[in-house]
């Protein structure tokens, strides 16, 4: 073998080598845009998962019973209050967290945490507390959603 032919074998293996790093580098950089937008939709779904728990109750009628049982499940949630209305206690108790919802819905602090709730599960029970919840009374229920569409609280409303 010549030394033209052996100079024209090692260019075509040089060519063929960076072909090669080149298709690579390619896939590489496509791939990494799939994974990207693969991050950004689970982390959608996941978002969408971890507020279906609350948006059950969003605009619904519920007895009374269910709305100790939501207070139980809920109360220890970290960042997350409910407020529950009675006939006997027309500005409601809050549970968990106090969420504020004394000012204008379109405000920045709607819906901000200001710290831990007075109320106690306990008084929900007691028929002498102004915060008794009947077993059968009627509640309607929205929920509390901050500035940055975070759900923070559920309000049940007796009917």
């Amino acid at each position: 073998m010549s030394n033209a032919q052996k100079a024209l074998v090692m260019a075509a293996g040089i060519f063929l080598a960076i072909a090669l790093i080149t298709l690579a580098v390619v896939l590489f950089i496509s791939a990494q845009d799939s994974t990207k937008a693969a991050q950004s939709n689970f982390s959608n779904i996941q978002t969408e998962l971890s507020q279906t728990a609350f948006t059950v109750y969003d605009n619904t009628t519920l007895s009374g019973s269910q709305v100790v049982n939501a207070l139980r499940k809920f109360r220890d949630q970290d960042q997350f209050g409910i407020q529950i209305v009675t006939g006997k206690n027309p500005t409601g108790q809050w549970y968990g967290k106090i969420i504020n919802t004394g000012v204008p819905l379109d405000s920045v602090t709607y819906g901000t945490v200001e710290g831990a709730a007075p109320g106690q599960i306990n008084q929900t029970v007691d028929e002498a507390d102004i915060n008794y919840v009947n077993p059968s009374g009627k509640f309607r229920a929205h929920l509390v959603l901050d500035s940055s569409n975070v759900i923070r609280g559920i309000v049940f409303q007796q009917q």
